[in-house]
């Protein structure tokens, strides 16, 4: 039986070793730095040019996040990786000779993976913040100010468990194409278009990002935005579902299939 801090250990090494799951997470973070940056100074220059409702309802801290879009991309590439390349280059049945239990076998790449992600994504989230309040101007708000740390802080659990819930449907699909092939467009054209769709956008509303990204608002009805039927926790805690359902997935489908 492989110890657990031996598997942890081994885990750690498989992704800081391989170049693509590294490149992957930088790049989530300098893109969602830098693409935040660039439209918090844009919004900076043309706030006069917004409507009386956007001006009433505009959201300083929620707008510094304009970036998390492509950094989320950048976090479901990162955790299908993480799980995809064990089958795509056949490491899968190396690993599971030196970790028979697969429960302990895919919970500590979890582990291991999940924690790298959040971290990435809370400084993610800090730095998109503090800069995009600078570039805001008069229009900026403080991290002291009421709901702006925990939406800043749930900013890098959003980018978290985006890769984990990646995780769990690459397990369950055992293919990086086939889960990046769902995966990009459900979260980028699906989920998106529903959204904007009169009637289909009270599903689209419990879908993960759309119920996850909720806790990084601020100010109700952001930018002249729908209301929705729960607030940040709530959306936080329909996120989390979508995530432990997924994860669970993938544990039966590598517990009941061959490697």
């Amino acid at each position: 039986m492989a110890a657990a801090s031996a598997v942890l250990q081994s885990e750690w090494t498989k992704i800081r070793t391989v170049s693509s799951t590294v490149w992957t997470l930088a790049s989530a973070l300098l893109v969602t730095v830098a693409m935040s940056a660039a439209l918090c100074a844009l919004m900076s220059s043309t706030f006069d040019d917004l409507s009386d409702l956007e001006r009433a309802t505009f959201d300083p801290t929620l707008i510094s996040f304009s970036g998390m879009i492509l950094g989320q991309l950048a976090m479901v590439v990162f955790g299908v990786l993480v799980v995809g390349t064990e089958y795509s280059s056949g490491m899968i049945r190396t690993s599971l000779a030196a970790v028979p239990q697969r429960a302990t076998f895919l919970f500590s790449k979890i582990a291991v993976a999940g924690t790298l992600a959040l971290v990435v994504g809370l400084a993610t989230s800090f730095l998109s913040f503090f800069l995009g309040q600078a570039l805001l101007g008069e229009h900026r708000t403080s991290i002291g100010a009421d709901n702006v740390l925990r939406a800043v802080i749930g900013g890098g659990l959003y980018m978290g468990l985006i890769a984990l819930f990646s995780m769990g449907v690459a397990a369950m699909l055992r293919s990086s194409m086939l889960s990046l092939g769902i995966l990009v467009p459900f979260f980028f054209l699906v989920s998106q278009i529903l959204s904007a769709v009169p009637k289909a956008k009270e599903v689209a509303a419990y879908f993960p990002d759309q119920a996850g990204a909720k806790i990084m608002q601020v100010v109700p009805n952001a930018m002249n935005s729908e209301e929705a039927a729960y607030g940040p926790w709530g959306g936080l805690g329909i996120m989390l579902i979508w995530v432990a359902a997924a994860l669970i997935g993938g544990y039966l489908v590598l517990k009941k299939r061959d490697a």
